[in-house]
């Protein structure tokens, strides 16, 4: 596992909050470090697969106002089939298989509740070891993946 320390959570929670920021300005952020260490460190952590920078795109800004989470069950020599094509769909943003009552959970955007009710009951309904599906139109997101921090009781010393 990769130890972390302080100034790594540091630099997280500044790219984070911009990852478009130069290493010269979270260096001048932190204090106490070099532009060329946050290089490094930035360097290190992407390529250990701890981090990836990368724009997000926000679907309700972009007319995608309707979020819909769909919980599916289906037939479990159907489970990963299922998942993949949902994959392969641009109003799937999250798919997931899970243990429990259901099996996959796949979040939809649309841009209307119409579109989103044709997809989960056409498209999600239709295919091949499908069950059931379960669907709540999600009006708020309090916060995202994209929200999360490392705990710091996770950071060594630094």
């Amino acid at each position: 596992m990769y130890e972390i320390d302080n100034t790594d959570l540091q630099i997280l929670d500044l790219l984070m909050e911009d990852g478009r920021m130069s290493a010269a300005k979270i260096a001048r952020r932190v204090g106490d470090i070099s532009e060329r260490v946050v290089r490094y460190r930035i360097e290190r952590m992407v390529k250990e697969g701890l981090i990836k920078v990368s724009a997000i795109a926000n679907p309700r800004k972009f007319g995608y106002t309707i979020v819909a989470d769909v919980v599916i069950e289906v037939e479990p020599a159907h489970i990963q089939d299922v998942a993949e094509r949902l994959m392969q769909h641009d109003c799937v943003s999250y798919v997931a298989c899970s243990i429990g009552e259901r099996d996959v959970s796949a979040q939809v955007v649309g841009r209307n509740t119409e579109e989103v009710y044709r997809f989960s009951t056409e498209v999600i309904g239709k295919m091949a070891g499908v069950r059931k599906t379960t669907t709540s139109i999600v009006p708020i997101v309090m916060k995202d993946v994209y929200q999360w921090r490392i705990p710091r009781r996770d950071a060594g010393t630094g």
